[in-house]
Order: structure tokens, then C-alpha cells, then sequence
């Protein structure tokens, strides 16, 4: 019994002294959680545009991230509202007018349903990270400072 106790420790310890192994999949879990509860109703969590657009946006960064399932999930929601914006008769407009364009039609309408600016928001996240540019600055950034917080 005590062997155990000390493996499950040692394991702990190793895996970092506060979140223990969580991991981007496990970044990427929690804050589709938070998002789902704020769009459900949560009394926790009370979701505005703005929130649900910037939780969508965390959320595809670290799911596109993730890869596997995440990235396959995130980049599947990513090519509807990307397709709208490229499928446009002004041409090959580039992901960096995509990434704009999904930005300002999640922040600048006033929507009835948050669905949509989450929506939005993790199609942008996955986006943003294809796009370069400012754009990859803000997605780097993201990702970074997950891996921070899953050292924690």
C-alpha cells in the first residue's frame, strides 16, 4: 500500500506540483467544458458575445494545437464559415482576410444566439494559426502560454 502511495506521488511531483498532467488535450477539453456550460446557462458562467467569440477563439487555437480528434473537430467547424468568406466573387481573398473578415462579423454584430460568435470564434482560432502574420503572433501566444499553464 505505501509503494503505491509513493508511484502515485513520484508521478504527481513529475508531472508538475499544481495541475498535475494535463496536457493540450486536456486544455483543449476544459475550455470546450467552460464554453458549453456558458452557452447551456451556467450560473458560473455568464456568457456575453465578446466572451463566447474570445472562449471560441482559445478554444479552436488549442484544439488546432492539439491535433488529432481536436484538430480534426476544430478544422471541420473552421471550413463553413472560412468557406462563406473565400467562396466570395471578389476571388482568392487570402486567410489573412479570412481571419478578418471572421473577426469582425464575430464581433460586430449584435447576435440573438451566442452559438454563432462561438462558432465563429473557433474558426478564427484554427484561422488564425494557418493565416500568419499578426495573426500567428496572437495564436503563438496562446499556445505558449498553455504549455505554461499545463507545466503548472
Amino acid at each position: 500500500m505505501t509503494a503505491l502511495l509513493l508511484v502515485a506521488a513520484d508521478q504527481t511531483l513529475a508531472a508538475g506540483p499544481v495541475l498535475g498532467s494535463v496536457g493540450m488535450s486536456g486544455l483543449t477539453i476544459t475550455t470546450g467544458i467552460v464554453l458549453l456550460a456558458g452557452l447551456r446557462g451556467s450560473d458560473r458562467i455568464e456568457l456575453t458575445r465578446d466572451k463566447a467569440g474570445g472562449i471560441g477563439i482559445v478554444f479552436g487555437t488549442l484544439a488546432a494545437a492539439a491535433g488529432d480528434m481536436w484538430g480534426d473537430v476544430a478544422e471541420g467547424v473552421a471550413e463553413v464559415p472560412a468557406a462563406l468568406v473565400e467562396g466570395t466573387a471578389a476571388g482568392d481573398v487570402g486567410l489573412g482576410l479570412t481571419a478578418l473578415a471572421l473577426t469582425a462579423t464575430m464581433f460586430l454584430f449584435k447576435w440573438e444566439k451566442l452559438v454563432i460568435p462561438s462558432v465563429l470564434g473557433i474558426s478564427a482560432g484554427v484561422t488564425y494559426g494557418q493565416a500568419g502574420g499578426i495573426w500567428g503572433i496572437g495564436s503563438t501566444l496562446v499556445v505558449k502560454l498553455a504549455g505554461v499553464l499545463g507545466a503548472l
